[in-house]
């Protein structure tokens, strides 16, 4: 019996022996994309393009520039239908953005071109331009973007609540590490943001003056309960408010989505004593897309327009009256994003859409 045993054991000994194949985790697999089309040409006014990705994995996307999104961000092995959406192009060179695929170790790129935007002229005839600011400077200054240049413009430096009940203090473009002026991609982006237990913001105001003259800006809104931004002018020899006036070019508050205003204030018209005088347009994609807002301002009229048609008009009574029509001395712009306040706090504020930006492509004067 135990002879039977141990040759048993010595079979099985054998049948296990050192030369049995050993079993190896399969390669890789390597991922490929395929796209339909090849290539993406997208309009300067923005839009939305669908493509076919064929792939044999799993994968994920992602875009090099904010201003190219994708939806879905992933996709399966097989065909997956792509939207690729770009906002409108507010420069007047056309741009790219590359999109990532990926999985695992393997990755390829995806180019999306956009056209140069266009910008339609509505300046009213006989007028010749005197002051620009295309905000076009790239420079970094101790690693933060560039600021609006001081040669042209000044800060305001105003406490939480100093005007309007407002909720954000005005600072000189940063502080510390938060900024809220900076230029880059060829615009003045204006920022509302948290800083500590503050909101910051800034309003920057034009050294030079003018009386008279057709001024415009293209800009772009930001949106949501408590954005509150301004583009707007001042007397340069301000002593008191509203006898010395003010013109109201583009007031916009997030909670009336889509709607803007333009205004005028003097003693005998504003909003203190509700006699103020101005009108509202409504328009479309105010927060995703730049309109030109402009006022035509002469010795007969105050004319606001938005996109080249005007909505609101304010005329001299001719009575030579301070009260009604202090509009015959030289005045300055400003800009500026508001938080809160009697107007852009109205409904409440929504934390949640800060930081907030308000887009400025550019700002200039015309005179006759």
């Amino acid at each position: 019996m135990n002879n039977l045993l141990f040759s048993l054991l010595v079979l099985l000994s054998a049948c296990g022996g050192k030369d049995s194949p050993e079993i190896n985790p399969p390669e890789p697999v390597e991922v490929k994309w395929s796209f339909s089309p090849a290539t993406v040409a997208l309009s300067s006014k923005g839009e939305t393009r669908s493509v076919i990705v064929t792939a044999n994995g799993d994968w994920n996307v992602t875009s090099n520039q904010s201003w190219c999104g994708t939806e879905p961000g992933s996709g399966h092995n097989g065909q997956t239908s792509l939207k690729i959406t770009a906002t409108g192009n507010p420069q007047t060179t056309a741009r790219t953005a590359e999109l990532t695929f990926t999985s695992g170790n393997y990755s390829q790129n995806y180019t999306v071109s956009q056209a140069a935007g266009t910008i339609e002229n509505h300046v009213p005839e006989g007028y010749s331009l005197v002051w620009e600011e295309e905000f076009n400077d790239e420079r970094l200054s101790g690693g933060k973007p560039a600021l609006p240049d001081t040669g042209k413009w000044w800060y305001e430096n105003l406490q939480k609540g100093a005007v309007n009940n407002e909720l954000q203090t005005y600072v000189g473009g940063y502080r510390g590490t938060d900024t809220v002026a900076a230029i880059h991609d060829g615009t003045l982006k204006i920022i509302a943001r948290k800083s500590g237990s503050d909101i910051i913001s800034a309003r920057i105001n034009t050294i030079e003056g003018w009386t008279y003259g057709y001024f415009e800006a293209r800009l772009r809104v930001p949106g949501g309960k408590g954005t509150w931004p301004a583009f707007w002018m001042m007397p340069k020899n301000f002593t008191s408010w509203p006898l010395d006036g003010e013109i109201d070019i583009m007031e916009y508050v997030g909670y009336q989505p889509n709607v803007v205003h333009s205004t005028v204030h003097t003693e005998a018209y504003n909003h203190m004593i509700g006699t103020q005088k101005g009108a509202t347009k409504t328009i479309q994609n105010a927060e995703t897309a730049f309109h030109i807002y402009a006022v035509e301002w002469t010795a007969d009229y105050i004319k606001g327009f938005v996109d080249g048609e005007a909505y609101f008009r304010f005329d001299n009574d001719g009575k030579g009256d301070k009260k009604t029509w202090p509009f015959n001395v030289p005045f300055y712009l400003k800009l500026n994003l508001a938080w809160g306040g009697d107007w852009g706090g109205a409904q409440g504020v929504d934390e949640s859409k800060l930081p907030a930006t308000y887009e400025i492509d550019y700002v200039r004067v015309y005179q006759k």
